[in-house]
């Protein structure tokens, strides 16, 4: 067996991973990185940049269909579904190979293999041949999985998980989509967008449970308005696969049951941290409701062995997997201590009308004990919106007494894009007055967002 000796040893490629191990080498550490796959992880490979490929497609679509409107006529629009995945593959590929080259630009070596831990210092790896790493330092960062339902067995045809919708180059005739969290709801659009007649179901009583009440209520309006079916307070029951297609039966708050025949379903009912088969027993190292604990500086409960990212538990967001391993190697060389607050970590959704949120949600807010005041502006009123006829959503500024940001709240055209300012303002702990006396471009969607933080003082000019 060959061995390798290095300062930090990161298993597991995608943002957490290969962010930290670029910052551990500019750092001056010796670093190596475990990954059994492609670098980039779930999110670059078969997650984040995949599905915003085909979502960007799925909205040039929706463009085109509705551009009679403006006087634009497409005569004959037709969809080729296999070159849309296509197009979506080659993006994901292009992303991963830049983070090889990022990696070899910053001297980390890649390892391709499956790593798990031997002791706190030993890193296996099994991949064409088996080697062992050595360093002081080991960092897990192997991000997530789909979670599954039981009885409802995924065969990768007629029941799949994000992952072989992703790959999937027939596009269904009729899909029911099992959850309306993020990864659910942009599916949802998109499938109903190249042509699928798209059902979704969700047991909690609204849309992005996770998120700000509203955004999910006012997302739930939107579909609907694009004919696409939503069922929440409800949750599946039972299925009976037939020749071509597969019944579902579906259960509402009642205990009534409806019986839903489609081509595919899809299981979009989150995700869970990937612990299995790292040797965590072996070095008893400690878990809490599946994730690995950690403290302050990222450390588990054995001394030398480090985890950030989805392994750790919510939020399971790549942005924030990378921010935690930078902050990990930062403290593992004595930088000053930082540990991400998750509070500050947005959350977006890439359907049309998107939606973002970074902060407390007006319920999380009132829960805590603040003095709630909040602003809200209407991309009705915003004349980049109305010009773009992008008028759905709206933004919604949570503040405190002393007009302390507390937490931004968005839906509609392009929020995914502004949340970033909302960020950094909260960050920086700037006010609505700080924000809504910044002076925004006119005419941008921005200016929704000073204005609804103009609305929480009462002095909201356009609304």
């Amino acid at each position: 067996m060959q061995e390798n000796s290095y300062d930090l040893v990161v298993i597991g490629g995608g943002p957490g991973g290969y962010t930290a191990a670029i910052r551990a080498s500019q750092l001056g550490l010796k670093t190596s990185l475990v990954e059994k796959e492609r670098p980039g992880g779930v999110c670059l490979n078969w997650g984040c940049i995949p599905s915003k490929a085909i979502l960007h497609c799925a909205e040039l679509v929706e463009s085109l269909r509705e551009g009679e409107r403006y006087g634009i006529r497409c005569e004959g629009l037709s969809v080729d579904y296999a070159k849309v995945i296509g197009y979506s593959r080659r993006v994901a590929d292009r992303l991963a190979k830049g983070v090889e080259y990022l990696l070899k630009k910053n001297r980390v070596d890649l390892f391709n293999g499956k790593g798990s831990l031997i002791t706190p210092n030993e890193v296996l790896v099994e991949g064409k041949e088996q080697r062992k790493i050595i360093a002081p330092r080991i960092l897990l960062a192997v991000g997530s999985r789909e979670n599954i339902l039981p009885g409802l067995e995924v065969d990768g045809q007629t029941v799949v998980t994000s992952r072989e919708a992703l790959a999937l180059t027939e596009l269904p005739k009729s899909v029911l989509i099992i959850g309306g969290g993020a990864i659910g709801v942009e599916f949802a659009y998109a499938y109903h967008s190249f042509g699928a007649k798209t059902t979704v179901v969700e047991m909690m009583d609204r849309l992005l449970p996770e998120m700000e009440e509203e955004l999910g209520q006012e997302l739930e309006r939107s579909l609907k308005r694009k004919k696409i079916k939503v069922l929440t307070q409800t949750r599946y029951k039972a299925n009976h696969r037939e020749d071509g297609s597969i019944k579902l039966t579906v259960e509402d708050k009642k205990g009534g049951e409806n019986n839903i025949s489609v081509q595919q379903v899809l299981v979009a009912v989150g995700r869970g941290p990937l612990i299995e088969g790292l040797g965590l027993e072996r070095l008893q190292i400690e878990t809490e409701r599946g994730s690995i604990k950690v403290d302050r500086q990222y450390q588990t409960s054995c001394k030398g062995v480090y985890a950030v990212g989805d392994v750790t538990g919510a939020p399971l967001l790549a942005h924030a997997a990378a921010a935690e391993g930078v902050a990990a190697v930062e403290m593992m060389v004595g930088r000053e201590e930082r540990k991400v607050e998750r509070r500050g970590i947005p959350a977006c959704v890439y359907c049309q009308p998107e939606v973002a949120s970074v902060g407390l949600s007006e319920k999380e807010a009132k829960a805590a004990g603040h003095d709630v005041k909040i602003g809200k502006f209407p991309f009705l009123a915003a004349g980049k919106a109305v010009a773009a006829n992008h008028t759905e959503g709206w933004v919604k500024v949570v503040a405190g007494a002393k007009g302390e940001i507390l937490g931004v709240h968005m839906i509609g055209k392009g929020v995914t894009e502004l949340v970033a300012e909302a960020g950094v303002v909260q960050n920086m702990g700037g006010t609505v007055r700080d924000l809504g006396r910044t002076i925004h471009a006119h005419p941008t969607l921005s200016e929704a967002l000073m204005e609804a933080s103009l609305a929480v003082l009462g002095e909201g000019i356009n609304s």
